[in-house]
């Protein structure tokens, strides 16, 4: 199996996070997308940890239950990794290589860039494009994730009645989703800088863009676990009962100004953070936007704080813009969950490369 894959059928772009497994499945007519389907199913408490998967019977019937929700037939999927569990390297071969002849010599170089032994790592490479090194060379971008960390989401997906057909990576679905959103909503993205936030349950993934590729990326402990446990502690809730209060409402007069809007500051404080260590990790001291995502962008009024935070142009990821829709999928329900569907979209989107 290869991290990258090669097509060709529909796949359903199944994300497995630390709090939910969320799954999407679109189609493709005359280059026109349709969100056929999609379902966000929590996980019990512990089934990942780290985005280590810890008990993967949980996790599979986790899947199978988000696949009965969303109502597909689809039974092949793309999933990913997450980048702290793989290794990648740019490195320049010559050009005009075919790709078994690049496939050989990566196997050939691999031990020099792959701090394992070969027998316990999957990899992949995909052709990024003329390389600065020479006109005669490209660059190859080469991918390496423990085997344990491909095959225990292999394995969580069988469970769940799928097959893998494509393991990717985190930051790479989410780099294709933001690219693709960005382009159909009509924003230039060329030789632009972009910012990107995903926090979820646990962490915020901080990933900077540039002329459409990765350039950065930084995991912070930081999530919306945090508000959850506040309102648990507060109002004296089980911890699910805090997260339906959270997505539902209904929570005292005094749950905004007392508990939502410092978690709002303290959210914004990390973007923040994050940002600044970039600005001071390299020679890019300036981004042009900020695209908010995960469950936490949804909050309201977070990206009108993040703009005042940062003194960037901040959007909420909604890649489901000018997109049809199924009938059998509210409209609103899905635009509730967008800025969480980022990675299963850009996964969901592998399958009409």
């Amino acid at each position: 199996m290869r991290i990258f894959g090669r097509k060709k059928p529909i796949l359903l772009g199944v994300d497995i996070s630390s709090s939910a497994v969320k799954l999407l499945e679109l189609s493709s007519i005359g280059g026109r997308y349709r969100v056929e389907g999609y379902a966000v199913e929590p996980l019990s408490p512990d089934s990942v940890i780290d985005r280590n998967i810890t008990d993967v019977q949980s996790v599979g019937e986790a899947v199978a239950r988000a696949v009965k929700k969303s109502g597909t037939r689809t039974r092949t999927a793309a999933c990913a990794v997450s980048g702290t569990a793989v290794i990648t390297k740019v490195i320049s071969m010559p050009s005009g290589l075919s790709e078994e002849e690049i496939e050989s010599q990566i196997q050939l170089e691999a031990d020099q860039y792959i701090p394992y032994p070969l027998e316990e790592v999957r990899l992949d490479f995909a052709v990024l494009g003329p390389s600065e090194s020479g006109a005669d060379r490209v660059d190859i971008l080469l991918a390496a994730s423990r085997s344990d960390d491909v095959d225990v989401r292999v394995a969580a997906l069988e469970l769940g009645g799928l097959a893998t057909k494509i393991v990717d990576v985190e930051i790479f679905a989410l780099e294709n989703a933001v690219n693709f959103m960005l382009q159909n909503n009509g924003i230039e993205v060329k030789g632009q800088t972009i910012v990107v936030a995903d926090v979820g349950a646990t962490v915020m993934n901080f990933t900077v863009l540039k002329d459409n590729r990765v350039i950065y990326t930084r995991d912070q402990s930081f999530g919306g676990k945090r508000l959850t446990e506040e309102i648990q502690r507060r109002y004296g809730l089980s911890y699910a009962e805090a997260g339906l209060a959270k997505r539902r409402g209904g929570l005292p007069d005094d749950y905004v100004p007392e508990v939502l809007d410092p978690f709002k500051e303290s959210m914004a404080l990390e973007v923040n953070r994050a940002l600044q260590l970039f600005f001071s990790s390299g020679p890019l001291g300036a981004a042009d936007r900020l695209v908010l995502a995960g469950g936490c962008a949804s909050i309201p009024g977070m990206s009108e704080l993040m703009e005042s935070k940062t003194g960037l142009k901040a959007t909420v990821a909604s890649p489901f813009t000018n997109m049809a829709v199924s009938p059998s999928i509210r409209a609103e329900t899905l635009s509730r969950d967008a800025p969480a569907l980022m990675v299963p979209f850009g996964l969901a989107l592998r399958s009409f490369d």
